[in-house]
């Protein structure tokens, strides 16, 4: 197996890690608000890469958007799948990689992606995919996180704690500066990168820590996969990285991280 699929077997092992649908319901309002953006119609034609647990996907198809929805990760489709039922959406939902998904060109109106794609090792490859299948004068969607605020601090310390890897990728995080975008998606007519905050409230910073390493699988997968006094050391810059970035001035915690949404008319 190639270092490529390694890490794309490893990323699936990961993200089955955790408690996906609780970290998924702090990430829904970017995906409301990317689907609000959009202005998705009846009938509009929609792909939703990398859905996650189908934030997007089932907000797009509850605006009569007719859905496809994909993600590498078995168990993600699972519970996507879960909550499209009581949702009471027609979502098609499979299993695609977003560097090279097994659609044909231009089969979608709109073609997006939250907090999903950017995750792919090799960024270059995606925005091709998504600029392929999206059909001339449609629409790509996406939201992903910049480096400020806490998730990009906190995936500092995970690339300071985990093992590094056999080769040499760009950050998730690039795709959050709005120069790299415009390069990437340079084939696109017309492209908005608008920022946006995500916003995490908690009673405390044991609260906060507690709900990270009992739901994130990145965090999961670094206490299974390191040593426990290495772990150790990673809980304890985690917690000083809560104190120090919380917003709260009411006795509780709030974690801010900062992200863009992208719109790029094909």
């Amino acid at each position: 197996m190639n270092p490529i699929d390694q890490l794309k077997a490893a990323t699936t092992w990961m993200w089955a890690q955790g408690d996906y649908t609780a970290v998924g319901r702090l990430l829904e309002p970017a995906a409301i608000a990317l689907a609000d953006a959009c202005e998705i119609r009846p009938g509009v034609k929609v792909l939703d890469v990398a859905t996650g647990n189908g934030n997007f996907a089932i907000a797009a198809a509850t605006r009569g958007g007719v859905v496809t929805a994909c993600d590498l990760t078995p168990h993600m489709l699972e519970l996507a799948r879960a909550r499209g039922v009581p949702a009471r959406v027609q979502i098609e939902w499979l299993i695609d990689d977003a560097e090279h998904l097994s659609f044909a060109d231009g089969s979608y109106d709109l073609v997006a992606s939250t907090f999903g794609a950017m995750f792919a090792p090799r960024p270059d490859l995606v925005a091709g995919e998504l600029l392929r299948v999206c059909r001339d004068g449609g629409l790509i969607g996406m939201a992903n996180y910049r480096w400020d605020g806490f998730l990009g601090e906190m995936a500092k310390l995970f690339t300071r704690y985990s093992t590094r890897l056999p080769l040499d990728l760009p950050s998730p995080f690039e795709w959050g500066d709005p120069d790299v975008v415009n390069r990437r998606l340079g084939a696109a007519r017309d492209i908005e990168v608008r920022p946006g905050t995500l916003r995490w409230n908690f009673d405390s910073v044991d609260a906060a820590l507690d709900f990270w390493e009992a739901t994130n699988a990145p965090t999961i997968a670094l206490k299974a996969t390191v040593a426990p006094e290495r772990y150790e050391e990673f809980r304890r810059d985690a917690r000083r990285l809560m104190e120090d970035i919380n917003g709260a001035r009411d006795g509780g915690v709030e974690l801010n991280s900062s992200y863009v949404s992208v719109l790029a008319q094909r």
